[in-house]
């Protein structure tokens, strides 16, 4: 029986009470590519998240510019309105408030459309409710100031007065 284990290869014995150097590369390998792997994932969420953030900032930025603009828009159609058809000045007006409308139009603003729709607290400020007979209740029945969106964003709510049962 001594013979039979002094038979025995020395390889065999040694691979018997050590591990494999090969499997054990491959096993390091494998966990080198994992990590590799999770690496260019986490690269590519980053690089998506910061893009979506600089998106965002530049939107944000873009309509705090436009909410600066739209007092100016306000004053034009006040100086309409209040201006005679046959004035000279009004042209004018006329032609630089088109102006402004067309470079907001450009830049995806457009304007909440609010007259004779429900109220909308998503994007109607009440600033007062009136008994009316010839508006259905919760109906905006007049505008005082104008709303605007860009996208889905809200910039400014639409001031109205919003009709209420008799």
């Amino acid at each position: 029986m001594a013979e039979a284990l002094n038979d025995q290869d020395p390889q065999q014995q040694h691979d018997e009470t050590q591990p494999d150097p090969l499997e054990e590369v491959r096993r390091e390998r494998d966990a080198l590519q994992d990590r590799l792997l999770r690496t260019a994932a986490e690269f590519d969420n980053y690089r998506k998240r910061m893009d979506r953030e600089r998106r965002d900032l530049a939107e944000y930025t873009a309509g705090e510019a436009i909410k600066d603009l739209l007092p100016i828009i306000d004053n034009l159609e006040r100086a309409l309105q209040a201006s005679a058809q046959d004035d000279p000045l009004r042209k004018g007006v006329e032609l630089i408030h088109k102006q402004m409308l067309e470079m907001l139009r450009k830049r995806g603003v457009t304007p909440i459309e609010a007259l004779g729709a429900d109220f909308d607290p998503n994007v109607h400020e009440a600033v007062s409710h009136e008994e009316s007979d010839q508006h259905r209740e919760g109906e905006v029945m007049e505008e005082l100031q104008r709303g605007y969106k860009v996208g889905e964003r809200l910039l400014r709510p639409s001031m109205v007065k919003v009709a209420k049962g008799a």
